[in-house]
């Protein structure tokens, strides 16, 4: 299983395709040697791909914009094979539906032709979750039944969000052994009664449950991602997750 960077942590430092680069190198001089390519400025995919091969960097899976992978499938997937990257990812059910019923099925309507399109295009469609798919409509996960309905679908499974949904990220991955090629690592913690997202093996999630899981399930990338850096540097928070997941991995 390699170890990338979620660029998401550090998306504040990718919005110009100077910045881009400068972030790039400081991920690979860390010792990363993969990346998500998400929340980057406008920079076309040829310029993200040279950025990342010069500096020895895989891009392995992207999120994309919802209304892209919805209404330019064709030219999101020729920039996918552009920066050769394998996975087509999708942040979330978008934001209208997300706490109700209809917006997962509105949205496996929506998106089923695109992850059909990707599937033949010899890519993957990956949906990442958050926590609120893990609300019951009619006694039904919406995770469930994102899984049932979407079978030309990888899943991204992020292991904090998981938890704070009060499943157990473990079984998750065991259970979408097969469609979940990609997981997003970040730790949680408790700070004055709140929950808190922090870097890896640094808070309280059950890591030797969770990497045993990983090895089961045939898991190929770990992506660290921390949404909240609370004040502190983004890269730091990169480094330290990465330097503990070296301890262990």
């Amino acid at each position: 299983m390699k170890i990338g960077a979620q660029l998401y942590t550090v998306r504040d430092f990718t919005q110009t395709a100077a910045d881009f680069a400068e972030t790039i190198k400081k991920v690979a001089d860390m010792g990363y040697d993969c990346v998500q390519v998400s929340g980057i400025g406008p920079i076309p995919a040829q310029e993200v791909a040279a950025i990342c091969k010069a500096n020895g960097v895989e891009i392995a899976i992207t999120h994309t914009p919802p209304d892209r992978i919805k209404n330019e499938t064709a030219q999101v997937i020729e920039d996918h094979k552009i920066m050769g990257a394998k996975y087509i990812g999708i942040g979330a059910v978008p934001w209208g539906g997300r706490l109700q019923q209809q917006g997962y099925i509105d949205f496996v309507k929506d998106f089923s032709p695109a992850a059909k399109a990707i599937k033949d295009a010899g890519l993957t469609f990956m949906y990442h979750n958050h926590d609120f798919e893990f609300a019951k409509f009619d006694g039904k996960l919406a995770m469930d039944y994102l899984v049932e309905n979407l079978p030309e679908a990888g899943f991204t499974l992020d292991t904090y969000w998981v938890q704070v949904g009060g499943g157990d990220s473990a079984w998750w991955i065991k259970k979408l052994a097969g469609r979940v090629d990609v997981i997003h690592v970040k730790d949680l913690i408790i700070v004055d009664g709140n929950q808190r997202m922090c870097e890896v093996l640094e808070g309280n999630l059950n890591w030797q449950a969770i990497f045993a899981a990983c090895k089961e399930a045939g898991v190929k990338y770990a992506m660290v991602e921390q949404d909240d850096c609370y004040g502190a540097d983004p890269f730091q928070c990169l480094r330290t997750s990465l330097e503990n997941l070296r301890r262990v991995l």
